[in-house]
């Protein structure tokens, strides 16, 4: 079963194209906390003059996933990966979530339908308009 989710579908990590092209033409820069594996072209073949940068996720492919200072170098922000030189944290940074849309974890506002509480969405902060 995992042999035909890796052949057939790219949401559950990487294809066996991706695979076997990674193989082939990457070279391992680092890894993030979740797993995921950040990678450069070998060849050191440009594209667009700059050399190529991809990510494998370890699991669901989401883009959220990917921490921003990883983000700041697949996007050629920052030279130097983060395995090299981690950037200076300040104490006002809360750590990386990835986005909860679409699950149990969401963000539910007081006074939203899908609130849990459902007796505080009653009469909280909405009025209707009436015109004048």
């Amino acid at each position: 079963m995992q042999f035909l989710k890796k052949f057939f579908t790219w949401w559950h990590g990487a294809t066996f194209g991706t695979a076997l092209f990674t193989s082939r033409r990457g070279r391992l820069i680092g890894t993030d906390d979740q797993g995921n594996k950040y990678y450069v072209d070998k060849k050191n073949q440009s594209l667009n003059g700059k050399v190529r940068r991809w990510v494998i996720y370890d699991g669901d492919v989401e883009a959220s996933r990917v921490p921003p200072e990883w983000h700041a170098w697949l996007h050629y922000t920052v030279d130097t990966p983060p395995s090299e030189a981690m950037p200076e944290r300040h104490d006002w940074e809360q750590p990386h979530q990835v986005n909860m849309t679409g699950t149990s974890k969401a963000h539910k506002p007081k006074g939203s339908l899908l609130d849990d509480v459902p007796e505080a969405a009653e009469g909280v902060g909405y009025q209707a308009w009436i015109p004048k």
